[in-house]
């Protein structure tokens, strides 16, 4: 089976976004990028179903700059096959990568497609839903544990009352959450190796996927400085502040 794994190049989750003066945008200038972490769990996921023998082949998608082959190389050292970089300077929104995920596994056929279940730069939590419904597959978001079964995948997902287990037909999409797994670091002959590993460029065009976006930014800010609490003495002062606030 040929596992699909999509990944994005974000701000590294250490760093501090900063926004431009203009209000504009966020600033990306020297600003350092890595995996998004979502999607590390994915393309390590896919790397230990392929050490027990599930998956025969795993191949990294991303949608983005020149820039983005790093977060693809990444991918390739921890242990992916090949990967595929869909070239556009456009800042492409979560529908356009969903068309072009589907027109690269119509050409890949691969068993299980898995994604990070959100990026932690737009938070949108809509590629992996909207690839499932553009190919017709059944879905498992939130994945906590995955399980192939034969012609079928097992995923035990996390939602708001506890877990949920559901068993869905292969082929299928799958989206990571947080405690799937804990993803390795690349050891440096496996870093050398991935420079070697085949890296597809494709562009949008090529899935007559246009990337003009539909949404328009008007203005981006910083969130507002927190204000400073007070104390008081006793419950009835906390009362009173409250209903001073319009609270209670």
């Amino acid at each position: 089976m040929r596992i699909l794994v999509c990944v994005k190049r974000v701000i590294d989750y250490n760093v501090k976004p900063r926004v431009r003066l203009d209000g504009s945008g966020i600033d990306l200038a020297n600003v350092k990028m890595s995996m998004n972490p979502f999607d590390e769990i994915a393309v390590e996921e896919a790397i230990r179903l392929k050490e027990k023998g599930v998956a025969t082949e795993i191949v990294v998608v991303s949608v983005g700059p020149l820039k983005a082959q790093e977060t693809l190389r990444t991918a390739l050292a921890m242990g992916a096959d090949r990967a595929i970089l869909v070239m556009t300077d456009d800042e492409v929104e979560p529908l356009a990568v969903a068309k072009i995920v589907k027109g690269i596994a119509d050409e890949e056929a691969p068993g299980l497609i898995i994604t990070g279940k959100q990026a932690i730069d737009d938070d949108s939590n809509q590629v992996g839903q909207m690839v499932a419904a553009l190919l017709g597959r059944p879905q498992g978001t939130f994945a906590n544990e995955i399980v192939i079964e034969g012609d079928s995948v097992v995923v035990k997902r996390e939602v708001d009352g506890g877990l949920e287990t559901v068993k869905l037909l292969l082929p299928a999409v799958v989206t990571t959450d947080l405690r799937l797994n804990e993803p390795r670091y690349a050891s440096l002959p496996n870093i050398m190796k991935a420079k070697s590993k085949p890296l597809a460029s494709k562009t949008p065009a090529d899935y007559a996927v246009d990337t003009l976006p539909r949404l328009k930014t008007l203005r981006v800010d910083e969130p507002p400085a927190r204000v400073a609490g007070i104390k008081v003495a006793d419950v009835e002062s906390l009362i009173s502040q409250l209903k001073q606030m319009g609270v209670a």
